[in-house]
């Protein structure tokens, strides 16, 4: 995987951030199964609730683009540390990706960055599964388990 590429689109994305109140901009970058990527940014709001994070944005792109798998996702923002994605943001992720093998990669630059597994990022997700009737107690990954 070309890590530095995808880092890159991020902090291109990162430039088109709508953030008018936070000044705090963050630019996603997100890979697909086919190898398409999409990117996204964060877009405010002054109703602060209706705001839409770097990551869902690329996430919405690509499921509207008929996208659903993807392998990886890089996150870039203006902390100047490696930025986690937000709850919900994790949530939506899990819903489309591999827990176990699904990248998330936080970046600095195309030379300064992490890189997690959704799993780790995001114990004990709350997966389709979690629907299912007999599967309340099964959970998806070992965080609940002895």
């Amino acid at each position: 995987m070309d890590y530095q590429r995808l880092i890159a689109q991020a902090m291109k994305a990162k430039e088109s951030a709508y953030v008018p109140y936070s000044r705090f901009r963050v630019g996603a970058a997100l890979l697909t199964k086919s190898g398409r990527i999409f990117t996204g940014c964060n877009v405010e709001n002054a109703s602060y609730s209706a705001t839409n994070c770097a990551e869902r944005t690329a996430v919405f792109k690509a499921v509207s683009e008929g996208e659903r798998e993807f392998t990886a996702i890089v996150v870039n923002g203006d902390n100047g540390d490696y930025l986690p994605p937000c709850g919900i943001c994790r949530q939506v992720l899990a819903e489309f990706c591999d827990m176990e093998t699904f990248q998330v990669i936080l970046a600095n630059s195309p030379d300064d960055y992490q890189v997690v597994t959704l799993d780790k990022l995001f114990p004990g997700a709350f997966l389709a599964e979690n629907l299912t009737s007999g599967n309340q107690h099964k959970m998806s990954n070992s965080v609940y388990k002895d």
